[in-house]
């Protein structure tokens, strides 16, 4: 029995979903889908059916392309109410999402709370030197803009700052009141820590990626892993003795073909074995 983990399916592709509809059974393993599974409901609920009739238990927590509102559902739910919408399709299909009740791991490894965070971001993974208020137009210098600034809509909260402090305050109530059972393992599709950034090429995406607000959730609340997505930089990173696993599947061009999703699940529980020894950063 292994705890598994994906992310970044990115289901608008139809290569993507046939690696899926291909995806053999793991009938005793649980499942985490760290988000960006497809923009849609109805495209949820598809990989959900396939997802569930795959493996033992499938864990849920969104990313910013499963809240988008699309131009052609201008009058379809936005913000809160579409998030409350695609975690009601979860339970339809009976996965754990954010709003329930987080999942004991009952199987080899560590005993450990699977926690199902939703943070959102709020720009504050830039320089200092950079204002609040001016943080998109910095990352615009560099001709940058993410797709957010026009679909992910935060009804009824009144920007996407002000959400992710709502969500930060509610995860951290649930986190240290979860810590003093045991060991968690935090599941987030965006980053917890700005030092996980892998992004050479686009550096100024930061601002899309995280809140400072977690840099130390997982030694304040005695994580024994953590994973994210989002990044599109498959990667397993310590920090403080916590393995932070980036598990994203991505766009076609982000993973081969001839390997197929399978070769991309990560193994998160029972720990697997790494080449290097924990080391504080």
């Amino acid at each position: 029995m292994k705890l598994l983990a994906i992310s970044d399916l990115h289901l608008a592709h139809e290569t993507n979903r046939r690696a899926l509809e291909e995806l053999p059974a793991h009938p005793d393993d649980w499942l985490i889908v760290a988000g960006d599974v497809a923009e849609g409901e109805e495209r949820l609920r598809w990989a959900l059916e396939r997802l569930t009739a795959r493996f033992a238990r499938v864990l849920w927590v969104p990313g910013n392309h499963d809240l988008w509102t699309p131009p052609g559902e201008r009058d379809g739910p936005r913000g809160e109410e579409r998030y409350r919408r695609l975690v009601e399709a979860c339970r339809d299909h009976g996965v754990a999402t954010p709003e329930d009740p987080w999942p004991h791991w009952p199987g080899p490894g560590p005993r450990c709370t699977i926690a199902l965070l939703f943070t959102l971001y709020d720009y504050s993974f830039r320089p200092d030197g950079v204002a609040a208020a001016d943080a998109v137009a910095w990352a615009s210098e560099s001709g940058l803009v993410c797709a957010d600034e026009l679909l992910l809509h935060t009804d009824p909260h009144p920007s996407l700052p002000a959400w992710c402090a709502v969500r930060c305050d509610a995860s951290v109530r649930r986190l240290g009141a979860a810590a003093e059972e045991g060991p968690l393992v935090l599941v987030n599709h965006w980053p917890l820590r700005e030092d996980l950034l892998t992004l050479r090429r686009i550096p100024r995406f930061s601002i899309w990626c995280g809140t400072r607000r977690s840099e130390t959730w997982h030694t304040r609340f005695g994580a024994v892993a953590a994973v994210h997505g989002h990044l599109h930089v498959r990667a397993s990173h310590w920090r403080d003795g916590v393995l932070f696993h980036e598990v994203s599947f991505g766009y076609p061009r982000d993973w081969d073909p001839a390997r197929g999703l399978d070769a991309y699940l990560r193994q998160v529980l029972p720990p697997p074995p790494t080449p290097h020894a924990p080391a504080a950063v």
